[in-house]
């Protein structure tokens, strides 16, 4: 199938630069302080096409043509990927080519006067998108890192107001996990084998009932550890029963939150999950290297992470190798240095789609995804997905004989979509076309017909 690109840019093509190559916002800069280089690209990057849509506003109106120009691979590539990987943005880049003229510039000096600043900066941007308080997020370098670091910071003895360890005399060493978890979090219990883990079956292979988690969920249950979107079918849970299920028992919380945040809203003080993981890589546009970790501020105290580092001691200049004391916030989880780079990018990232609104990303990923589903019904697909609309998200997995082939054959094509076993999951964002959409829709069908 020939597309004309040009359809994707919402741009003329001649205004792409050579060979539809996007033109780079990044070229040297020559005047005044280069230590300004980071506000001086924004500028050009917003002078490029600035997104129409304000976050005050609860339905904000999205100016599709002036957010696409951020992307470049949008105008290379129907990009339908961003479950696995989100859109590398301009703006990303800025932040990242700010990173390296102030290293260039300053040194070792650009910690103290700006990189202490932007890891803050970050914390805070996070938490905001979570509707988390202020000091409850800390910065890690992966999931894996984060849900391990949960699991050996929990009390091991009764604490007040928390049986986390013992319930009426018997020990909690169960954890409760659903088998459409992404193996990751599963791996965390697989390999303690002091604790027992419950895999919960899903009744349809799409979702989970949330009676069955409070079935599950008894006196000896440590975590209640299960996704808040699963990988495979797109599936939204409940976070709020999930953490009511957990609690009346006296059993933590811990949700892996990295397939939904920055696709659906996430509220985890109104939720009232204990752990909540994420992370820039997906839809926050922002790249890998880094992992975000949501603490419920009233457990903090309690928690007693074991593999540390100076970054989680409350006085880390004080070099005292006798004096440690954990921070009084989630930053106790934090590990050695980060990586400053996926900071940068994961600021640049997030702070596009800010620009956007979030309620307009939302709406925006629910609209995408009733197009997509519709189309995919039409064209005979069988899906893998909620019947209930508000239980689904931007994931659609259509059925396939042969996903691996259906993938290459549509990369062939200029369609960038992945696999599961036995599907084709596609995954549009905010930044993606009716058309594009479409298009997907279209190119399965002729590898299945042909």
């Amino acid at each position: 199938m020939q597309v004309d690109r040009r359809i994707r840019t919402g741009r003329r093509q001649e205004e792409r630069g050579c060979g539809g190559k996007a033109t780079t916002l990044l070229r040297p800069y020559t005047g005044g302080d280069p230590l300004d280089r980071l506000s001086v690209v924004l500028m050009r990057t917003l002078a490029r096409g600035r997104v129409l849509s304000s976050a005050m506003n609860a339905t904000p109106e999205l100016d599709l043509d002036s957010l696409r120009v951020h992307y470049p691979i949008l105008a290379r590539r129907n990009y339908l990927n961003s479950c696995s990987l989100g859109a590398l943005s301009d703006r990303a880049e800025a932040y990242l080519d700010d990173f390296r003229e102030r290293w260039h510039t300053m040194g070792a000096s650009a910690w103290y006067e700006h990189w202490w600043g932007r890891l803050d900066l970050l914390r805070g941007r996070v938490a905001a998108l979570h509707g988390a308080p202020a000091g409850s997020v800390a910065l890690l370098p992966s999931t894996s890192a984060a849900l391990s670091g949960v699991v050996d910071a929990v009390p091991r003895a009764g604490t007040p107001g928390r049986r986390a360890a013992t319930g009426g005399g018997t020990p909690r060493n169960r954890v409760v996990v659903s088998e459409l978890d992404f193996p990751t979090l599963a791996y965390q219990f697989a390999a303690r084998p002091e604790l027992e883990m419950v895999v919960l079956p899903s009744p349809d292979g799409v979702g989970m009932d949330p009676q069955q988690y409070r079935d599950a969920v008894d006196e000896r249950t440590l975590f209640l550890a299960t996704s808040h979107v699963f990988y495979a079918t797109g599936f939204v849970q409940d976070l709020t029963a999930l953490a009511e299920a957990a609690r009346r028992k006296g059993a933590y919380s811990l949700i892996d939150g990295y397939h939904g945040a920055g696709q659906i809203p996430v509220d985890v003080t109104a939720s009232g999950v204990d752990f909540y993981t994420s992370g820039p890589l997906k839809w926050l546009c922002g790249g890998p290297g880094m992992s975000y970790l949501y603490v419920r501020p009233e457990l903090t105290d309690t928690l007693r992470p074991r593999a540390t580092s100076w970054f989680a001691t409350d006085d880390p200049f004080a070099f005292d190798l006798e004096g440690f004391r954990y921070r009084d916030d989630a930053r106790r989880f934090e590990l050695g240095t980060p990586a400053l780079a996926a900071v940068h990018t994961a600021l640049g990232g997030q702070e596009l789609l800010e620009e956007v609104g979030w309620p307009t990303v939302w709406a925006r990923n629910r609209a995408l995804t009733r197009r997509l589903v519709d189309g995919a019904r039409a064209a005979g697909f069988q899906l893998r997905l909620a019947e209930q609309e508000e239980s689904r998200s931007a994931i659609v997995t259509i059925a396939m004989e042969d996903p691996r082939a259906a993938v290459a054959h549509l990369d062939r094509a200029g369609i960038v979509v992945d696999s599961r076993p036995g599907h084709v999951r596609v995954s549009p964002h905010v930044y993606n076309s009716e058309s594009e959409v479409d298009e997907v829709v279209a190119a399965l069908a002729d590898f299945r017909d042909g």
